[in-house]
């Protein structure tokens, strides 16, 4: 199941919660531990959608090594 399907699943368990006729402490503990993992799901869908941004050609993640800026021309005599 993806990040997303699960989203949905957890508001469906929201929105059906008050409706089932269930004891006032269980609707309690529904909620909260639906709330808990609803921040779980948030996060990690964010996580994601940041290290895929950061993932272009010329990103970050992508290039292992690190040169640094090489003048092309070379030294004249005067500087010599």
């Amino acid at each position: 199941m993806s990040r997303e399907s699960f989203v949905f699943l957890l508001g469906l368990v929201v929105f059906i919660t008050p409706f089932l006729g269930l004891p006032n402490d269980w609707k309690e503990t529904i909620a909260i531990g639906v709330g808990v993992l609803l921040m779980w799901a948030g996060y990690s869908l964010r996580r994601t959608a940041f290290l895929r941004s950061i993932e272009s050609e010329e990103g970050e993640r992508r290039s292992e090594e690190f040169v640094e800026h090489v003048h092309d021309e070379e030294p004249s005599e005067k500087h010599i």
